[in-house]
């Protein structure tokens, strides 16, 4: 993109009363937001609004100062990620974005460009999980990762930073770079971070899959970006697990969301005396699927051919746990002595103790040592 067709995107988007409806409406017409802006007054008229079409005549205030800050972003490639803006019609815009009824005109994007997005999950939940509420996204993060899908969320504090440090755990059992192993969608422009405690988060994800943005940069996190956001998050993902929230939740809006897009709706159950429990429940009633380990996701989502939650070697998978649990007997066992026992590929092993661990039947003890539970 040239300076003059960035400075063209940006002035269409920051014109004040010309929302992405309006927008989309003038591109089909005129072709480019180039050739939008060479137009007459009367023939804006034809499209929009006297008022939008006033309005599209001068440079809004902020246009200067926002191309030089763009630019020098972009100017700006780091070592380990690189930065690009992507608009409507670009190759690399996503292709699930464009099934919203607003999609966004142009959004920033920051990591591994290089890849795609592949199939998709998208993972929310409670800023202030309860301590099994934020290990639960991250196993499922983690699952869900090393079984080859994407997991999309919004890198707020609680179950969403849970989820995208499980994803990128879980990454580490994938040697492909095809695909981004967890993207962040995020209400801020991507020149700051928030919350600022993930700050190291953003900057693993963005050498490890992609931080995605609409907000122009400089946006502080403004409270009514969050709900918006929760649109793209929605649409990324073929369906929306919900980990923990309550009645009144941004994660509710993002399942309504998720549901108009035609996307599959998933919910954790919790205890009935736990409120972040409750908006789950509430989606459990209403139909959504009650998820109780990472298989029941690929399931719902008719991506079983996805998983690599087990040895690559043909066999019966109902015949894989007992096996596995036999090599581990009942002490506690590390993860290479465990695979001394039973041979099987690193990653394989990674995600088959996941799913035994998500499952009840083995837990993690400190020190990277596993140890089977009950007698059965």
């Amino acid at each position: 993109m040239t300076q003059d067709e960035l400075r063209a995107w940006l002035r269409l988007s920051l014109t004040d009363g010309v929302g992405n409806d309006a927008a989309r409406r003038l591109l089909a017409a005129f072709g480019s937001p180039q050739a939008v802006f060479a137009q007459s007054e009367a023939a804006l008229c034809q499209v929009v609004t006297a008022k939008q079409a006033l309005a599209l005549l001068t440079d809004p205030n902020e246009l200067a100062v926002q191309c030089v800050r763009t630019q020098q972003w972009l100017a700006h490639q780091p070592d380990t990620h690189r930065h690009a803006v992507w608009t409507l019609g670009d190759a690399h815009y996503p292709d699930a974005l464009l099934q919203l009824p607003d999609p966004p005109l142009m959004v920033y994007a920051q990591g591994q460009l290089e890849a795609t997005l592949g199939p998709a999950v998208a993972i929310v939940g409670s800023r202030n999980p309860t301590p099994q509420g934020a290990q639960t996204a991250a196993q499922f993060g983690e699952a869900l990762a090393a079984a080859g899908l994407c997991v999309v969320s919004g890198l707020a504090l609680g179950v969403d930073g849970a989820a995208h440090l499980g994803a990128l755990r879980g990454a580490r059992s994938r040697e492909t770079a095809d695909h981004w192993h967890t993207v962040a969608v995020v209400g801020t422009g991507l020149d700051r971070v928030y919350p600022r405690q993930h700050q190291t988060l953003a900057y693993d994800i963005a050498q490890h899959g992609l931080m995605l943005s609409e907000y122009h940069l400089g946006t502080a996190p403004l409270p009514a970006n969050f709900p918006k956001r929760n649109r793209l998050i929605a649409a990324l993902g073929l369906g929306t697990l919900v980990v923990e929230a309550a009645l009144q939740s941004g994660s509710l809006i993002t399942a309504r969301l998720a549901l108009d897009l035609g996307r599959e709706v998933l919910a954790i159950p919790g205890s009935i005396h736990a409120t972040q429990s409750h908006g789950c429940h509430a989606l459990i009633r209403q139909g959504a699927k009650l998820v109780e380990k990472a298989q029941d996701v690929l399931e719902e989502l008719q991506l079983q051919e996805q998983t690599l939650l087990f040895d690559e070697s043909p066999h019966d998978d109902a015949t894989t746990e007992p096996t596995l649990l036999g090599h581990m007997g009942y002490g506690p066992v590390s993860l290479d002595a465990l695979q001394a026992r039973c041979g099987i590929a690193t990653a394989s092993l990674q995600a088959q103790l996941l799913t035994l661990e998500l499952d009840g039947l083995i837990g993690r003890l400190p020190g990277g040592l596993f140890q089977r539970l009950g007698q059965a």
